[in-house]
């Protein structure tokens, strides 16, 4: 039975015959690195991208923060569904992986101003662990999305500061002016109004903060033009 080249990486990765990956492809992974990824998840993921822009025009869907575990290894600490969670870098990695078997994911550090805020932003999120995911993107619910999550950590380790921003979401198709039908139907079968206008932070915005440079591509996230 042949096996096609990306789904042997995947499965060479995730069963530990390949080294970590950072290790292949130059990266020295940190702690506190803000990893963006151009998650594959249909329609939503897909919506989510056409309306924000992100660092170089890349589409990207999900972040989530570098940490090590208690044992020694590269984990990202990530809010994705159904709860607050630490998920294996090369697990991470390789979730979402461009035409040539790469990762879709960019690597962001901190400036020097803020690195001193990442043990007490780890911390917190540590604290987070467990928690649920935030399936309806609203701020202070005890549950939390992938970008909420890091906007709450910073915020807490900076004296309650902001570190990144929030701005008006928005759900609307930017061709067409109307809402996605795909959000229509995701916040009609939770039974709450899409909260256009609202509040909040995605992905796409964070990676393009002057809080943070972009030292790194793994892959090419759709759209990513990486040359200036």
């Amino acid at each position: 039975m042949r096996i096609q080249k990306k789904h042997l990486m995947i499965f060479l990765m995730l069963t530990g015959f390949l080294p970590a990956m950072g290790q292949q492809t130059g990266y020295t992974p940190r702690k506190g690195d803000i990893l963006f990824q151009d998650l594959d998840c249909g329609p939503l993921c897909e919506a989510i991208e056409k309306v924000t822009t992100g660092y170089r025009g890349a589409h990207l869907s999900h972040v989530g923060i570098l940490d090590r575990s208690r044992q020694g290894e590269w984990v990202v600490l990530e809010a994705i569904s159904p709860r607050v969670k630490a998920t294996p870098l090369d697990t991470f990695l390789a979730r979402s992986l461009d035409e040539q078997g790469r990762p879709k994911v960019l690597a962001g550090r901190m400036e020097k101003p803020y690195r001193k805020l990442i043990p007490e932003a780890l911390r917190q999120v540590r604290e987070l662990m467990g928690q649920p995911y935030d399936a309806v993107y609203q701020l202070e619910d005890g549950r939390y999305y992938c970008s909420e999550l890091l906007y709450e950590a910073f915020k807490a380790a900076n004296d309650q500061e902001p570190l990144f921003y929030l701005a008006p979401m928005t759900f609307k198709d930017p061709m067409a002016g109307h809402i996605f039908p795909a959000w229509k139907e995701y916040f009609r079968n939770m039974n709450e109004p899409v909260p256009e206008g609202k509040p909040g932070l995605n992905p796409g915005g964070m990676s393009q903060s002057e809080k943070l440079t972009i030292i790194h591509y793994f892959g090419h996230p759709e759209n990513f033009n990486p040359k200036p």
